[in-house]
């Protein structure tokens, strides 16, 4: 679940911005392929990961300058990054395929060295726990740390309040003097960098070191349906994570002597439960849009009457012969006497 860990939590602080970026899969698969042409070049581990999150960001910047610049439609605008990222990555990755000697593009074994599990001493001795919290990647660490970072971040600080205060109003956020533009740009570009890291462990772990067309494989739309499950929650994304990641790998886990499932099932059953939060939250959204316009008007909000929905003229006048009064018409448009 690695992969939605990075791409859930970049598309929140997008997404408390005011900005809803369908281009996770293109900044992924852009990220992912800058990250790995850079390990296989230069056999350091580092400096893949700064490829991956810088080339994210640029991919981020471009659907920045046309949704917040230049005010493009944002789901368009989003849709054509994720077309853009994923054809450029594979035209890139078959381009150095071309080049290469053998046909093949695998990392260099320097670069796999520094990709092993982490063993922390004393914690990965544990039994069981140790292997089951405590022997990881450097990917996931920098996830969850990530995750961690950008929750303080959001509820913690007062400028991820302010972020948090663009997203709910800009007019309201700009009327208070914080820079809506500047903020913008910044989480977009963020989001971009952390998505970009989560690309790279597609191609870098995920394929096993080996570059393979559409190296992200759709994980970046999973990572969409991820943030409402979270329910817009950078912590709560790390727990869902672990939930998307275990039906990607249920497939390993069942008997298959027991019950003959075709194995694709379990390959599309990610998308599935993805299709069903999606579906899931609309419906919640209608019913609560629906409730809220057949309420009474005189409902009291917070605790108190509702003033405006409930105003009445006759509460408000003194007497029933001033409301009437005020109710006539203006003199101009009553027909004069003959």
């Amino acid at each position: 679940g690695t992969p939605f860990l990075f791409g859930a939590v970049g598309e929140i602080l997008s997404e408390k911005v005011g900005h809803l970026n369908l281009g996770v899969e293109g900044m992924m698969s852009i990220g992912a392929c800058a990250g790995f042409m850079v390990g296989y070049q230069t056999d350091n581990f580092v400096a893949a990961l700064l490829a991956a999150a810088v080339a994210g960001m640029l991919s981020a910047l471009i659907y920045g300058v046309l949704t917040v610049t230049f005010m493009a439609n944002q789901n368009v605008t989003g849709l054509t990054l994720t077309i853009f990222g994923v054809g450029l990555a594979n035209f890139i990755g078959v381009f150095m395929l071309e080049k290469s000697e053998n046909g093949t593009l695998k990392l260099p074994d320097a670069v796999t060295a520094q990709m092993r599990n982490i063993h922390i001493p004393g914690l990965s001795d544990l039994p069981v726990v140790g292997e089951l919290l405590f022997s990881y990647n450097p990917f996931v660490y920098l996830g969850i740390i990530i995750a961690i970072v950008a929750s303080f971040y959001l509820y913690k600080t007062q400028v991820g309040l302010n972020v948090q205060a663009i997203g709910e109003n800009p007019g309201a956020a700009d009327a208070a003097g914080i820079e809506v533009t500047k903020w913008r740009y910044i989480n977009i570009l963020l989001s971009g960098a952390i998505c970009g890291i989560g690309g790279a462990y597609c191609s870098m772990i995920i394929n096993g070191g080996v570059w393979l067309r559409d190296s992200v494989g759709g994980l970046g739309w999973i990572s969409v349906a991820l943030v409402i499950f979270a329910a817009w929650k950078p912590i709560n994304v790390i727990y869902g994570s672990f939930i998307f990641g275990a039906l990607r790998v249920l497939k390993y886990y069942v008997p298959k002597n027991t019950y003959a499932i075709p194995t694709a099932f379990f390959d599309a059953l990610p998308f599935i439960i993805t299709a069903l939060v999606l579906v899931i939250a609309s419906m919640r959204k209608s019913n609560i849009g629906w409730n809220s316009d057949s309420s009474n008007c005189s409902a009291p909000i917070d605790g108190q009457p509702n003033a405006i929905l409930s105003y009445s003229p006759a509460l408000s006048a003194p007497n029933s012969a001033e409301v009437n009064k005020s109710a006539s018409p203006p003199a101009f448009l009553t027909p004069s006497a003959t």
